[in-house]
């Protein structure tokens, strides 16, 4: 069964994508790179090897793809990596593609850091459309944010927010539950970004990539998180998305809006309307699973779109239902092999 199309009431001309459960994709995350400047103790080992440049898709290429999604109704792209903004020239990629956003064929272009490198964009990603941007940050503390993310600077960070706010992008935390590491520090990080105006979300441990240890002893279930939570504040849930996996409350007390990722805890996956393609061209339906479609192939197979286009609704005819993470002790081996970094967080 081939993937299938529908027109979107209020939105473009542009039909939207239906997988075999009936769901319309709207939303592409596009990783860029897998490379990073960090290396997160939950994302990857310290010592890495990355993907020669010829593996990747090309800037040009990159855009050609984005394009052929939003001509079949992709409202949202995310531009993620690794970390996306150390690639080589990645603004001529948001200029392009900033096109779709003034045409009103796209109505969001955002991006997820992990802030190293705002200092130095925040301005330009504003004039290129973005609005908002992700920001990875799982403690306040600075010797902690080193050990976590082993090469990380949090003052360098901070400085990035500083800049991004200042530029008028809109700015969410995600941080990493990590059990005996921040698990302590979740009430001061709802202060501290509330404070500033900015959300929070929380996310579980994923068993994405060999790691350095076993993810069992990092894994945070937020069902106990929101139960303690539940003691000191008072949490409404709101009905809103945000085209991501995230549930979210008002906690009343700070006025904030706090964020749950709970793909083990809670299976996130009824709504899903995400695929993710990866820096060298293939398309993952699902986060949770292996498959996935060549798209690097078709586009330099043929100047002509129409394979690319063919190849696209095909994988969504293959997309599932859902994901099956498991994180214990007889699963000592990831449930996928591939790391958040390639894939694209």
């Amino acid at each position: 069964m081939r993937g299938s199309t529908i027109e979107l009431p209020g939105t473009s001309s542009a039909p939207a994508l239906l997988d075999p459960f009936g769901r319309a994709v709207t939303y592409l995350r596009v990783s860029v790179t897998d490379r990073c400047d960090f290396r997160c103790v939950y994302c990857m080992s310290e010592d890495m090897s990355f993907l020669p440049k010829r593996d990747l898709l090309s800037l040009e290429e990159l855009d050609r793809i984005c394009t052929a999604f939003v001509g079949q109704g992709v409202r949202k792209l995310r531009i993620t990596g690794g970390e996306p903004l150390v690639r080589r020239d990645i603004m001529t990629l948001f200029r392009t593609l900033s096109r779709h956003l003034e045409s009103g064929a796209l109505d969001e272009l955002t991006v997820t850091t992990n802030g190293s490198q705002l200092a130095r964009f925040a301005q330009e990603l504003v004039s290129c459309g973005v609005r908002r941007v992700n920001v990875s940050i799982d403690t306040l503390d600075p010797d902690k944010f080193h050990r976590i993310t082993r090469w990380g600077n949090l003052a360098k960070v901070l400085q990035g927010l500083d800049a991004a706010q200042a530029a008028g992008l809109k700015v969410k935390i995600n941080a990493v539950a990590l059990k005996g590491v921040n698990e302590d520090e979740i009430e001061s990080l709802i202060a501290w970004t509330h404070g500033r105006g900015m959300d929070l979300t929380l996310i579980e441990v994923m068993p994405l990539g060999e790691i350095d240890g076993q993810r069992i002893d990092q894994y945070l279930p937020l069902s106990e998180v929101r139960r303690r939570l539940e003691a000191r504040y008072t949490l409404q849930d709101l009905a809103e998305r945000t085209g991501g996996p995230a549930r979210y409350v008002k906690v009343a007390e700070t006025g904030g809006k706090l964020g749950f990722i709970t793909p083990l805890t809670h299976n996130f996956c009824e709504s899903c309307n995400r695929v993710r393609l990866t820096c060298t061209g293939q398309l993952f339906m699902c986060l949770g699973q292996e498959d996935a479609a060549d798209l690097r192939a078709p586009v330099r197979a043929s100047e002509d779109d129409a394979p690319l286009n063919r190849a696209i609704l095909d994988a969504i005819a293959r997309k599932p239902k859902g994901h099956d993470f498991i994180i214990d002790r007889n699963h000592a081996r990831p449930a996928v092999g591939r790391h958040m970094s390639m894939t694209g967080g």
